[in-house]
């Protein structure tokens, strides 16, 4: 395959885009320029990739000799996951960012909901989660599913009154 001047030219003007947009101090624009950079980059490798052929598929025969790289086919498949997961990332910072810009001057800070508890208040709680615990220990001893003797294996219990043991 030769290079497409139009495929060279889109190649070229992603990357200038994608580069001048993410110089810009807004996250949304850094977002748009690093996808436009991840794109151009993936038509960069198909360029690279060689010419046209066959399907990477071996199968033993004349026609595996037209077959193609599958490496830059593989190349482009990470990329793509890797853009995407970065993009991902950046648009978490992003909702981040402007839920902090919503709050205003309260910031990151939240209110403590258990400042007026006391030591008696915390005490009872966990006291109520050592009864439960107690509770589930009493059923579960109670129950048969934990014998210390295993079950008997029931394969072995039919070959044993065929042998007549």
């Amino acid at each position: 395959m030769s290079a497409s001047l139009t495929l060279v030219l889109l190649m070229s003007l992603m990357y200038a885009v994608g580069i001048y947009v993410m110089m810009e101090r807004s996250l949304t624009r850094f977002l748009i320029g690093f996808l436009l950079v991840g794109n151009a980059t993936n038509i960069l490798i198909f360029l690279m990739s060689g010419p046209n052929g066959n399907a990477p598929l071996w199968t033993g025969g004349p026609e595996d000799a037209d077959m193609v790289d599958p490496l830059p086919q593989i190349l482009i498949l990470t990329a793509i996951v890797i853009n995407f997961g970065i993009t991902a990332f950046v648009l978490a910072l992003i909702y981040r960012t402007w839920w902090l810009a919503q709050l205003g001057d309260e910031g990151d800070t939240l209110p403590d909901d258990h400042a007026h508890d006391t030591e008696e208040d915390a005490e009872e709680a966990f006291r109520q989660v050592d009864e439960d615990d107690e509770a589930i220990q009493r059923v579960l001893d109670a129950s048969n599913e934990h014998e210390d003797d295993p079950e008997p294996d029931p394969v072995q219990t039919a070959r044993d009154t065929e042998v007549g043991r």
